[in-house]
């Protein structure tokens, strides 16, 4: 798993922590204190499911992998562990329709091109494994519940940094997001979200370069490449409650994202002869809150 995890776990975080919320009846709008005492109360869902991802950042082959996560709200105070990323919001959300500010910190396991055994094409599997790099940074965002569809959707932008503290590439990655889930009934949502990475030279030097030496090992042309915008990612969740109601029980959790690489991350020989700049995710799994 790599960066391209990131905006699915996202959205999927602001559908699970919208749970509280979700599980009203529909045809039954809820009275504003029962409301507030739902969508304060304490929740955690933990779950597991599979992804169906590229086998690098840029190849057009895919592999599957196993995806833990685990989200939820202690005393308003959110927090996600998705797949190879760990973020916590430092300011506790008020019940109620309101607006949300967010501030937390964030660390990322980055572990593209960590192992030749995951990578199909046989030139790029002579490149040099790369190590696998913690990224920790923080982000800051505004979110705003009640918003188009109803009381309980909620709109959220976040502008996110990390930075490389182990490993190889000391680069940085910069990140806006923007999230919007809504209620669908008390036993579903669906999330859609929007983002986009800029990333420094170090990163692309050490993910999308290739030096004169691995072009006569791999038989790819050389390439050096420079900072700037890396990609923009499209791309949609939604959960169903298969017991009881978003409040309690086990849920099912899928979703996909589309992902255009762009600059550097496009025109590297990695993508442009041995992959696609088109990069696509899938994501299904079960969770159970309690």
């Amino acid at each position: 798993m790599f960066r391209i995890l990131l905006a699915t776990g996202a959205a999927a975080a602001a559908l699970a922590l919208a749970a509280p919320a979700l599980a009203q009846d529909a045809a039954q709008p809820p009275q504003a204190d029962d409301f507030a005492a739902a969508l304060g109360r304490d929740s955690i869902t933990v779950g597991a499911g599979g992804v169906y991802l590229p086998d690098y950042e840029g190849s057009d082959s895919y592999r599957a992998s196993p995806a833990p996560f685990a989200i939820g709200s202690v005393k308003g105070f959110g927090f996600t562990v998705i797949g190879n990323r760990a973020s916590i919001d430092l300011i506790p959300d008020k019940p109620g329709p309101s607006w949300d500010l967010q501030l937390g910190p964030i660390g990322v396991l980055n572990l593209n091109r960590t192992s030749r055994d995951s990578i199909d094409d046989v030139r790029v599997r002579r490149l040099a494994e790369r190590d696998s790099t913690i990224e920790l940074g923080g982000y800051v965002g505004i979110g705003k519940t009640g918003v188009i569809t109803s009381p309980y959707d909620k709109l959220s932008v976040t502008l996110s940094y990390r930075h490389s503290v182990t490993g190889e590439d000391d680069g940085a990655i910069w990140q806006p997001t923007i999230n919007y889930f809504t209620p669908l009934s008390p036993k579903a949502a669906v999330g859609l979200f929007a983002s986009a990475e800029h990333a420094d030279r170090a990163y692309s030097a050490t993910y999308f370069d290739i030096t004169p030496a691995e072009s006569a090992l791999t038989g790819l042309p050389s390439y050096a490449g420079h900072r700037g915008w890396k990609d923009y990612t499209l791309g949609a969740v939604v959960t169903y409650s298969l017991t009881g109601n978003l409040l309690h029980g086990v849920k099912l959790v899928a979703g996909g994202t589309y992902s255009r690489l762009l600059n550097s991350a496009s025109y590297t020989p990695l993508t442009r002869v041995a992959g696609s700049p088109n990069q696509w995710i899938g994501a299904a799994g079960l969770a159970y809150t309690f």
